[in-house]
Formats: C-alpha cells, structure tokens, sequence
C-alpha cells in the first residue's frame, strides 16, 4: 500500500527543524551539541504525527542513546505502521567546523518494509546501472570498472568513483588511480556520497567502499526512488557485534544485501541542507527569515525533486 502524499510534507517539515536546530550550532567546534539539538527536535516533532512509529535505523541502541535509539516507538500510536530511519546529523564533523555537506535525513516506510540495520560497517556500492552482472560487491574493483566502463561506453579514465578518504580505502583509491579512474574523495557523509550516483549532474558513475550500515540504509531508500542499483555487506569487527546483529535477526552475516532486501514497497526520503554540498544548499538567513532546502523522493508518486521552504525567524 503506497504511504499518503501528505506525509511527504510532515517528514520535510521534521528534517528542515532538525537542520534549523542543528544550524545553531555550525563552526562551534561542538559535534555532539550540534547532534543533540537535531535530535531533540526531530524526537519532538516525530512524536506529534498521527502514526505508530518505530525507530529501525537511529543514534544507536538504548544503552547508547537516550533518544531515537533503535526500537523507539515514536508517534500518537494513532494511524498507519511505519518504520523510521534517522540521521538527525549526518556530518557531524562538516557541522561542527563548517564544512560543506552536513545534513538532516530520515526515511520511512510501512512496517515491516526497512531493514533494521546494526550499528557496525557495512560494505557498499551504488551505481545508475540497474542490470544485473554488471555492478557487483563480488567482483574485483578491475572488473566492475571495466564492466561499467563498457557499459557506459566510456573509457576508463573518463569515469568518475566516490569514496571516502580512508585509511582503510588506501588499497580501493590506489586500484581505481592505476586504472586511471577519476576519484572524488570525501571526508564524511556517506549518505550523499551514495546519492552522488543519481543524476548525471553530479559527475560521478559509481560509488563504492566500507562505511555505517545504518547510512546504507537510509541511501538505499533514496537510491530505490531513483531506480538506481545498490548492494550492502555487513563487516563485523567482534564478536558482540555479531551477537548483536543475531539478536536483531540476521542469522547470515555474510548475506549481500540487494537493494529489495533492504526497502521494500513504498518509502519517502527526506534529507535538508544544513550547510551547502552536492546534494541541496545549506541554510541561508534572509530577511529574518530561514531558507532551507530538502531532497526528497517518494517511491510510489515518482517524486525526486529539492524543495525550498521558508521558515520566519
């Protein structure tokens, strides 16, 4: 059953008040009061929608975090199902020292229909390409190059790969600079990063490489809306950590994870500018009044636009 169109302005209205609430606090050097404040927010806002709503993907699990912790009933309990995925802050770092790309996002779907993902690594790839045994975890960073490479009809060095600049991708980014793929390397926000494979207008053909399975979530509900191609594998660093994502039922740790293992049926996905990336503009002040600036799909309705919405001061 699709979700109603209404909600699409409800869920934009939570995440540009997580994002004005978060804004407060950009270049204060301060991630975890520029965090708290979105969450705060978001936790107050969710709770005044007329559904029964339960946290699937948040700022970790009870234990961790007092609010939006995973399994967090949130709403009236009045009206429909529904499975919630937040990043009240995501770039907590771009917020913290002003940097371009700090977010607020959420993504929903009916019951049953997200995935309820654990907090650990996950490694991820999204493409546009959609076909099947082109694109694939499986296969060396060389094959999916060159495969893509034929598919797009380009050459090698005229695609575009993004990637967090880590440590650990010092193997990914070295194979794809042989190869002479072009890199984008970012520093943080793997949400956006995945989403940069959506429109031609970004420039990038692939995105690829080990970051929070909680994030792969939550781009997977936006990349579903765009028709484009995801796959996810959770890395478990200890054995609590399998333990836990046994207890949230994943009894195969290895599993790759198509795109409809993770958002199934319909979803909204809504992700506000708090500063300027490549995805929406932060928000500007003008006139005493806030400008803020969301990317939002829904699935079933076929919306993939960025809206601006006004807020007085």
């Amino acid at each position: 059953m699709p979700l109603d169109k209404k909600f699409i302005d409800q869920f934009v209205n939570i995440t540009s008040k997580a994002a004005l609430a978060s804004y407060y606090f950009v270049g204060k050097k301060n991630k975890n009061a520029a965090d708290k404040a979105a969450v705060d927010s978001m936790r107050n806002e969710l709770n005044q929608l007329n559904i029964q709503g339960k946290i699937v993907i948040g700022e970790g699990e009870l234990d961790q975090a007092p609010m939006l912790y995973i399994g967090e009933k949130i709403g009236t309990m009045k009206g429909p199902e529904i499975d919630i995925a937040v990043d009240p802050l995501e770039g907590t770092n771009f917020a913290a020292q002003n940097l371009p790309g700090a977010l607020s996002v959420i993504a929903v779907a009916e019951k049953n229909n997200l995935f309820n993902a654990p907090e650990t690594y996950m490694e991820k790839i999204s493409t546009k390409v959609t076909e099947k045994g082109i694109i694939d975890l499986d296969y060396s960073v060389k094959k999916n190059i060159f495969n893509l490479s034929e598919y797009l009809n380009k050459k090698p060095e005229n695609i575009t790969a993004c990637i967090m600049d880590r440590p650990r991708h010092k193997d990914i980014i070295n194979q794809l600079i042989k190869i002479g793929v072009n890199t984008k390397l970012i520093t943080d926000g793997d949400v956006s990063g995945a989403l940069l494979v959506t429109e031609d207008k970004y420039g990038v053909d692939i995105f690829l490489g080990v970051g929070g399975g909680p994030e792969g979530v939550l781009a997977a509900a936006a990349l579903d809306a765009f028709d484009c191609n995801f796959q996810g594998r959770f890395l478990f660093a200890s054995n609590e950590d399998k333990i836990r994502a046994n207890k949230m039922g994943i009894k195969n740790l290895d599993k790759k994870y198509e795109l409809n293992d993770i958002v199934k049926g319909d979803s909204i996905f809504c992700a506000t500018g708090i500063t300027s990336g490549d995805l929406v503009s932060g928000i500007k002040i003008e006139n005493d009044q806030y400008i803020t600036e969301t990317l939002i799909t829904h699935k079933s309705s076929g919306t993939k636009n960025v809206i601006k919405k006004i807020e007085n001061n």
